[in-house]
C-alpha cells in the first residue's frame, strides 16, 4: 500500500501569487506479519518505508510456488532446493531463484548483491540480499538463514 504526501508553497510577487509544488513523497506501508500490537492503541503496528520493503523482499524469498492464492508463480521456491546436495550448483540455483523473483515482483528496489553461503556443518545456507530503494536511494539489506531439517 502506498500513501502520497504533497508539499506545496505559495510565493507572493507584487500582486501575483504563484503556487508551486516542491516535492512529492511516496511512503510505503505494509502489514507486519508478526501481528505485534501497539501498546496504547491495541492495533497492529504497520511497517513503514524501508522496513515495509525489507518485509516484502523477505516474504518473496521465503514464498514457495502455489502458496499465494491466484498467484501460483510468485515465489523463490527454495524449499525444493533445500534437500539437494550442498554443492556449487545448488548454491547458484538458490541465488538465481532469488534474483528472478525479486526482479519480477519487486519494482521498488534495484538489486546490488546476493550472497549465498553454504554452511555444511550446520546444514544451512546464509543468504544476504543487498538492494537500493529507488525512491530514496537508501541501501537496504536482508539476511536469511535457510535451515535443512532432517
Amino acid at each position: 500500500m502506498a500513501t502520497v504526501e504533497r508539499k506545496s508553497s505559495t510565493i507572493n510577487i507584487s500582486d501575483k501569487s504563484i503556487t508551486t509544488r516542491t516535492s512529492r513523497t511516496k511512503g510505503y506501508r505494509d502489514l507486519d506479519l508478526k501481528l505485534i500490537l501497539h501498546p496504547f492503541r491495541n492495533d497492529i503496528t504497520p511497517l513503514k518505508d524501508s522496513e515495509a520493503i525489507k518485509n516484502a523482499v523477505r516474504n518473496l524469498i521465503l514464498t514457495n510456488f502455489f502458496e499465494r492464492p491466484f498467484q501460483p508463480q510468485i515465489g523463490a521456491n527454495l524449499k525444493a532446493l533445500l534437500f539437494e546436495p550442498m554443492d556449487t550448483i545448488t548454491t547458484i540455483s538458490i541465488r538465481e531463484s532469488i534474483e528472478d523473483v525479486i526482479l519480477e515482483s519487486e519494482p521498488r528496489i534495484r538489486l546490488i548483491k546476493i550472497n549465498v553461503t553454504p554452511v555444511p556443518d550446520q546444514n544451512n545456507y546464509n543468504i544476504q540480499v543487498k538492494y537500493l530503494i529507488r525512491q530514496s536511494n537508501e541501501i537496504g539489506q536482508v539476511n536469511i538463514v535457510l535451515k535443512r531439517i532432517r
